[in-house]
């Protein structure tokens, strides 16, 4: 964090420059020298200096902070892969026994959550966060051995969901690989002052709506969802940028940027935010059927039957563990695939009428 960013936060968060010169172990005249020095070179006021007041940041100060914020959130993602790249070079160099799992996944908390528990058992995860229909493309495309998804619990045959991954899926070449149930719904300030509880809400209030970036699989739940309630796009106000991750549309909301947002419990808890929940999901690891055996699949699947993971995993806001590591069929968990006899098979032949004896 910049030097300036910690003491704004810092003041804001104390109620005054000696707590926050404390809470930083820096001296009260350093802060209030450093603040002054701030003012001075930025051109505006950071704290609001009232004698006998406790200090407080001037608009600027708190639109500065937020901004820092915002954009911490939405290089979160970048900055995890390039320390996912600097732990899979160290492993390669020094530990030629440990295992690299590439994966190209749908943001998610719980994964990012894994990487460290993975690290400390010999498995470095290289996770690079992107939509889920580029995560899927991908795994096709032989750029990694595991990519990760989300779609509705129980999805319907026929929904968006079904129409956006079933083209890019194949049962007997793909395997699924159980990872977690989570819930999707809104992310609100404290005490949901609009008191949205659902789309139509949203839609109704003309709240200003931060969404994830188009492919994404929050950005498919959405369509889906406004789809069901009779909405299109053009009956919400949406905030101008699309947002690379739910820590990011989280970030949005906490800002101001934005009234509310579509995302995960666990991003709207560490921004401080309420949350609504609209949708239970399942998110899947998918890995072709040739490399489930592979010996950083095995781990990772090992990995996820453990007690341990699944304690952890079920701290974090809105995360069950059902299913992890366990290897899947298409056509036992999505309903998207019906089998046809072949023309010909003995199953479309007449039964043969019984002969009395």
């Amino acid at each position: 964090m910049h030097p300036l960013m910690a003491l704004l936060q810092s003041v804001d968060e104390q109620g005054s420059i000696s707590a926050a010169a404390r809470a930083l172990g820096l001296s009260y005249r350093h802060v209030w020298g450093e603040l002054k020095r701030w003012e001075t070179s930025l051109g505006h006021s950071l704290i609001v200096w009232e004698k006998g007041q406790s200090a407080r940041l001037s608009e600027f100060g708190t639109k500065l902070m937020w901004a820092e914020r915002q954009t911490q959130a939405r290089l979160a993602a970048q900055i995890q892969a390039l320390r996912a790249d600097l732990e899979r070079t160290f492993a390669i160099a020094f530990d030629p026994q440990a295992h690299v799992l590439t994966c190209y996944a749908s943001h998610d908390a719980a994964l990012a959550h894994l990487q460290g528990q993975a690290a400390g058992r010999g498995l470095h995860l290289d996770v690079r966060f992107c939509g889920s229909v580029d995560a899927i493309r991908a795994l096709n495309e032989g750029r990694c051995l595991i990519a990760g998804f989300h779609v509705p619990l129980q999805p319907q045959a026929e929904s968006l969901s079904a129409l956006t991954f079933r083209p890019l899926l194949q049962p007997g070449r793909h395997k699924l690989i159980g990872f977690a149930d989570r819930s999707q719904g809104l992310m609100v300030p404290r005490g949901n002052p609009l008191a949205l509880d659902s789309l139509r809400a949203v839609a109704r209030q003309r709240a200003r709506l931060a969404l994830r970036d188009k492919g994404s699989g929050t950005r498919l739940l959405f369509d889906e969802m406004a789809q069901h309630a009779g909405l299109s796009a053009n009956d919400f106000a949406l905030t101008p940028h699309e947002e690379p991750s739910h820590q990011a549309c989280a970030a949005a909301v906490a800002g101001g940027l934005a009234d509310v947002a579509l995302g995960i419990a666990s991003a709207a808890a560490s921004q401080g935010l309420d949350f609504v929940p609209l949708q239970a999901e399942r998110y899947y690891l998918v890995c072709l059927k040739s490399a489930v055996e592979a010996p950083a699949v095995v781990a990772l699947r090992q990995l996820l039957q453990t007690l341990a993971w699944r304690q952890s995993l079920e701290q974090l806001p809105g995360y069950q563990a059902e299913q992890a590591g366990q290897v899947q069929s298409l056509r036992a968990e999505l309903p998207w695939w019906h089998l046809r006899p072949k023309r010909g098979h003995v199953d479309d032949q007449p039964p043969k009428p019984r002969v009395k004896p």
